[in-house]
């Protein structure tokens, strides 16, 4: 290809400059507003990862003022499962994924006593606290008190095991409302272990501890999970 001409070249410069000025309200908004759908409240987690196979990413919770922009409030550096993510619908169980997509947080739950200044649902971990994931129970994808009969223990989590991790967990609604059997089940939002997850997100204890805190109810948090682009964009939810 020949060399353009110098008066030419300037003019295309000069053009593909001003072209590249991003629209306002489009890039440079903040994530939140880019999103397709938020929840319908004034409080909302990201949960970000660069690529679908990524196991690590940032978690950032933000606060829509009474003005309706999004403001963010904390980030914090996060982990997915071991295997990435994937789409929630098509999520298998047992596959160490994480699910993107748009779910509330019905409630907490840790180890140890909620931070101080935390007015989220926060249940404290029993020597007879178990999550079921036993597909063929009647408490799939349920917090259990004790274990029931027909969920198996060597299909479920017994979260006083896991002093560590669920130190503080917020409870993700991935598959939680309307349990479809072989989806999924004890996805949380919880304390960094010592590498990625089976599929939940973890962020380090202290930011942890700093989202409980930040959350209330009375504004309808939600957590949104995806990647930077792709089909688990985090901007489709």
């Amino acid at each position: 290809m020949r060399p353009l001409r110098a008066g030419i070249a300037a003019f295309v410069v000069s053009v593909a400059a001003l072209g590249a000025a991003p629209p306002s309200g489009a890039a440079s908004a903040p994530l939140p507003a880019r999103m397709a759908d938020t929840g319908g409240g004034s409080q909302l987690v990201t949960a970000e990862a660069p690529r679908a196979s990524a196991t690590t990413g940032t978690v950032t919770w933000w606060d829509r003022r009474a003005n309706g922009r999004w403001v963010k409030a904390g980030s914090a550096p996060a982990r997915f499962g071991a295997k990435g993510l994937v789409e929630g619908t098509l999520r298998k169980q047992g596959t160490n994924t994480t699910p993107a997509g748009l779910y509330d947080l019905p409630f907490a739950f840790g180890t140890v006593a909620a931070p101080g200044g935390t007015t989220v649902a926060y249940r404290r971990v029993q020597r007879s606290s178990w999550w079921c994931q036993d597909n063929d129970s009647r408490s799939y994808n349920r917090w259990t008190q004790p274990r029931p009969a027909d969920c198996r223990a060597a299909e479920s989590e017994h979260l006083a095991d896991y002093g560590t991790q669920y130190a503080h967990a917020l409870v993700i609604g991935f598959n939680y409302h309307r349990p479809v059997r072989g989806r999924g089940a004890g996805i949380f939002l919880h304390v960094n272990g010592r590498a990625a997850t089976a599929g939940c997100v973890s962020v380090p204890k202290a930011d942890m501890r700093r989202i409980l805190a930040w959350a209330k109810p009375g504004r309808a948090p939600h957590m949104a999970i995806g990647t930077t682009g792709g089909a688990t964009a985090i901007t489709r939810y």
